[in-house]
């Protein structure tokens, strides 16, 4: 006998937690259940790369709910499991172990998998990825044996494992094919201050850096051959090089596809009737950049999309115009975003970059659209009403004074 669920939830890591737990909230009554790929009950995911690989924080601490939670609002987890197949005709999803599952409401949270090398030796022994709780147990269980780290990738969560491998004592490289690291996601001046940083604490950053293999011993990674030939001794590689939105499935099943992911509504609706899409696979017309088309990959789009479709589905009028917001932890760094630089022609720095106490505020057309605060609580909380105003400011004034006295 196949089972069905009113709503089924596919993915279990953040926005699929979080929109069980407001079907709930809403009083939605039907049966809900979460399939998820991984044996755990839903964590949160950013402690991976800091709190967590540094061994200071216990992964009870990262559970999302506590345990009870689950059976309380009979919500059923289908851990350890991977959806394989959507039909999305029959209302019916397969499972990797063969199994079917039928659906009223489908909800597409299933994130990204790790981009992986293509080179020789990047499936070794010693070889990482940061993404899952086995993928950091894995990496964790060599630490003892290891001392020299590459970090290939200068993203956030490169820079954040090199920040606590190099604390953890660990000589530690990263590897960026790009001129800066960061050049992605944000401007020059912060790119500078986190290679200046990274390279204060003893990590060798290199720039503009391709690898050509991973090299071998015994079965293991024993170094990272670049492009130019040169070889650098590693016992252990972390590759942190993006992530791959797991989407297949819902494509084939006829979804429309846009930005690497599945193109969504401002209900989160994909184009398959009675399918949603949230969090790190849904592209979607943002409003806070100028109505292009984005796909974020942050635990607050993966929760307010995921309460939008929440919403939705218990019959509630609501639409995702979430501002949107990030950040990252580097030794006593700590980095808070908000808004999307895209398309920016100006930026200015609010405060002392030497003191490392500062923002870096994004303008279009005269209009601040986004705003990097490092260690500047008060920036990050005051900027995000500029942006809300949707005004023009004189950039000058916006590098100087207090951000409060300029709405007035």
């Amino acid at each position: 006998m196949v089972e069905r669920y009113d709503v089924l939830i596919v993915g279990a890591g953040q926005g699929g937690a979080q929109a069980a737990a407001v079907l709930r909230q809403q009083e939605f009554a039907g049966t809900v259940a979460i399939v998820g790929d991984e044996p755990d009950a839903p964590y949160e995911r950013p402690a991976l790369s800091k709190e967590y690989l540094a061994g200071e924080k216990p992964f009870e601490k990262m559970l999302l709910r506590p345990p009870a939670f689950w059976a309380d609002k009979k919500i059923d987890l289908r851990l350890g499991r991977r959806v394989v197949e959507v039909d999305a005709g029959a209302h019916r999803v397969r499972l990797d172990d063969g199994a079917s599952i039928e659906w009223g409401k489908l909800v597409w949270a299933t994130g990204g998998a790790p981009r992986r090398l293509v080179c020789s030796g990047h499936d070794l022994r010693g070889v990482h990825t940061v993404r899952s709780r086995g993928d950091v147990d894995r990496l964790r269980g060599e630490l003892a044996a290891t001392s020299r780290v590459v970090v290939i990738g200068g993203g956030y969560i490169g820079l954040e494992a090199a920040a606590v491998l190099s604390k953890l004592g660990k000589h530690v490289t990263v590897l960026e094919a790009l001129d800066r690291v960061l050049a992605r996601v944000a401007g020059e001046p912060l790119s500078r201050f986190f290679e200046a940083e990274q390279r204060a604490h003893g990590v060798d950053v290199r720039l503009g850096t391709t690898v050509a293999c991973i090299e071998e011993r015994a079965g293991a990674a024993s170094g990272v051959r670049l492009a130019s030939g040169d070889v650098l001794a590693a016992d252990m590689v972390i590759v942190g090089i993006g992530i791959t939105p797991a989407v297949e499935p819902l494509i084939l099943a006829g979804a429309t596809g846009a930005e690497g992911g599945v193109l969504v509504d401002f209900q989160g609706k994909t184009s398959l009737p009675h399918v949603y899409a949230i969090g790190d696979v849904a592209s979607h017309e943002n409003v806070h950049c100028r109505g292009e088309l984005v796909r974020l990959e942050s635990i607050q789009n993966a929760n307010d999309q995921a309460a939008v479709v929440a919403k939705t589905i218990a019959g509630k009028t609501d639409r995702y115009e979430a501002m949107p917001t990030f950040w990252s932890n580097q030794w006593d760094l700590r980095l808070q975003t908000v808004g999307l630089s895209r398309g920016h022609d100006e930026t200015v720095v609010r405060g002392s970059i030497e003191q490392k106490k500062f923002s870096l505020v994004y303008f279009r057309e005269g209009k601040p659209i986004a705003l990097d605060c490092v260690n500047a609580m008060k920036d990050y909380v005051q900027g995000k009403a500029l942006i809300a105003s949707g005004r023009t400011f004189d950039p000058a004034a916006v590098a100087r004074a207090e951000l409060k006295s300029l709405l007035g």
